[in-house]
């Protein structure tokens, strides 16, 4: 039992200085206050990238649509049209007007385009209408959240701090000051910090965000430190069972 006695001495202070008190964790904009004024509300207009899927719908005055239209629009399956993928070149290959360049444009913009070409050399449609809308718009959200993963955007409008409510917030394990973005644009990809306690989030270029942005948000320090003192005491825990094993063990073989 002296042996026993000896490690519960040795294992008593490695666990109260394992023991620390716990850190102040920071809250979403607590830089922020009420005399911080009114800010601009920045929406961004989304530009077309690779590997989009659109659905592009055209639209006319004719009283009768279903003879001058349909031919512009792709047959839908269970109610669902396929859609229009922007292939590696940036363009997307309308089963009617042939090749046309999206990548790097706006909704507005391609549709602009569409409407030229219904207009131009020669008119086929009298005032058209067309509606475009993304099919798979996407970002991601990894590291310290409560769960990790694809989430679509709802509306083509998504923020960072929308997108980290819907992973289910940042663990208390998790750097609120010190999120990274990282973004791929016109064949560039580039990383951003962002800072969800900071007042001057809404300034930042990766605060609204586009589509297929990875948010990573990294552990802190104490995670780390946490995680190392559970294995110390996991071993510890562990060669005091097996003192007591062996003890018991020989004071068995002893009085026999």
């Amino acid at each position: 039992m002296k042996f026993i006695r000896f490690f519960l001495l040795l294992a008593l202070p490695l666990y109260f200085i394992s023991c620390k008190p716990l850190q102040k964790i920071p809250n979403y904009l607590e830089n922020v206050t009420d005399s911080s004024g009114r800010g601009v509300v920045k929406v961004v207009d989304l530009k077309i990238q690779k590997n989009d899927l659109l659905s592009i719908q055209i639209f006319s005055l004719s009283t009768k649509p279903e003879v001058s239209d349909a031919i512009f629009n792709q047959p839908s399956t269970g109610g669902v049209a396929p859609g229009y993928l922007v292939d590696n070149n940036g363009n997307i290959e309308h089963h009617r007007l042939g090749t046309i360049h999206a990548e790097g444009l706006t909704k507005n913009e391609l549709a602009a385009e569409i409407k030229k070409r219904l207009k131009e050399p020669v008119e086929v449609m009298a005032d058209p209408s067309v509606v475009i809308r993304y099919m798979n718009l996407k970002i991601t959200v990894l590291g310290q959240v409560g769960k990790e993963g694809a989430i679509t955007v709802p509306g083509e409008k998504l923020n960072i701090l929308e997108a980290v409510g819907l992973a289910g917030g940042v663990t208390d394990y998790g750097k609120k000051t010190n999120v990274r973005v990282v973004r791929e644009s016109n064949g560039q990809r580039e990383t951003g910090l962002v800072d969800l306690t900071s007042k001057d989030i809404f300034e930042s270029p990766f605060y609204n965000l586009v589509q297929n942005d990875i948010i990573i948000v990294e552990a802190t320090q104490q995670k780390m430190k946490d995680a190392e003192q559970t294995k110390t005491m996991q071993k510890i825990s562990f060669a005091l069972a097996m003192v007591t094993v062996t003890a018991t063990l020989a004071n068995i073989f002893i009085r026999n």
